[in-house]
């Protein structure tokens, strides 16, 4: 086709918390928008009963509905009712969109015209505190919207190897498209002598801050630990208890989530960042926390390796005494470590990200 793509951008659950899928679609959606634009084409996105609270700004066109995030058995009737009027009234209109997008599942069936979908992790399939039953629904469900769809988007390399090696999708349908960091400006390092360890993000089983507990308990030395970001479930009052029987309830603060306009202080103060988690799929926060100069500890898990990098201290996900020893090796680590971890996170730019995306939509359309 010669003019860009109109492309209709399915935004039903971008009311939730900050979080990856959040800051993935408020840093691109804007920016490919523009590109967009830029080649005759459109980007229109469909809100769902929870408005949108980040700014979407001109050329994206946004179009109202009453779909609910949750349940999901819900969502996804109505999501899909809601995408075929908007496509039947844009065709009415002589405009029709060329192309729908998705960032969640399950993906939206019996559409009028192709659909791409971006993946931003696997937890359903792998996560240990899935139940049985779940992930053998979850595999249905991905494997459905992953064959159907005209390109899969994955967020790291990681993910995408794990995408491929489980439904046997031909390797050029499924494209990586990473995340970033450069939404903030770094403000100069000063964390003085009491300042904690920090955990920026969901308190949530998958995220393993129990390990952090034990690792307190482990080694008296180490700095305090604030938790940052909003609790599910009951997470966070099992691991209040648990601190508390280790004998560390007044060295382990639940500061509850964050504003984003707090995230450089955050960066800025802290002795280091810790993050021990099973399963991401990519690990924004190691990149905000390198290019902040913060010290960084992290999980084996394979996303945050390959954003981070293999020499920044990282331990198993069940082995404490590794998790001290990672967070004390990061602790003394010196500011030409620093620098160099900032310039390498450096490499992953939204801009870039943006393009990558946009060119991706104009081939699919």
């Amino acid at each position: 086709m010669s003019a860009g793509p109109r492309v209709l951008v399915s935004g039903v659950v971008l009311g939730q918390p900050m979080g990856g899928v959040r800051r993935h679609n408020a840093e691109l959606l804007p920016r490919v928008a523009r590109i967009l634009a830029e080649s005759g084409g459109e980007l229109c996105v469909l809100e769902g009963a929870e408005p949108i609270d980040f700014e979407l700004p001109e050329p994206i066109r946004i179009l109202r509905s009453d779909v609910p995030a949750r349940p999901i058995p819900l969502r996804a009737l109505r999501e899909t009712r809601a995408l075929g009027r908007a496509l039947e009234e844009a065709r009415a209109t002589g405009a029709p969109f060329d192309l729908v997008h998705t960032a969640h599942l399950p993906a939206p069936r019996h559409l009028a015209c192709p659909y791409t979908i971006t993946l931003h992790d696997l937890r359903s399939l792998f996560g240990e505190h899935t139940p049985f039953s779940r992930r053998f629904v979850a595999k249905h469900v991905v494997g459905a919207a992953v064959r159907s769809a005209a390109r899969v988007i994955c967020v790291s390399a990681s993910v995408r190897a794990q995408l491929l090696a489980g439904f046997g999708l031909d390797a050029e349908k499924v494209a990586v498209v990473p995340n970033a960091a450069d939404h903030f400006t770094p403000l100069p390092r000063a964390a003085g002598t009491d300042a904690p360890i920090v955990h920026l993000g969901h308190i949530e089983p998958r995220k393993n801050l129990e390990l952090l507990v034990r690792a307190l308990a482990a080694a008296p030395d180490l700095p305090p630990l604030e938790l940052h970001g909003a609790a599910r479930g009951e997470e966070d009052e099992r691991l209040r208890g648990l601190a508390r029987e280790l004998g560390v309830g007044d060295r382990v603060r639940f500061a509850g989530p964050y504003a984003e306009e707090d995230l450089p202080r955050l960066l800025a103060t802290c002795a280091c960042v810790a993050l021990p988690s099973r399963i991401e799929g990519f690990g924004i926060v190691a990149l905000e926390a390198q290019r902040a100069g913060a010290p960084l500890a992290i999980s084996n898990c394979p996303p945050l390796v390959e954003v981070a990098g293999e020499d920044v201290p990282r331990f198993g996900a069940d082995d404490v005494d590794a998790c001290a020893r990672a967070l004390e090796t990061a602790l003394a680590e010196g500011e030409d470590v620093a620098q160099e971890r900032a310039r390498r996170a450096g490499r992953f730019r939204w801009d870039a990200s943006a393009r990558d995306w946009a060119a991706l939509l104009s081939q699919d359309a």
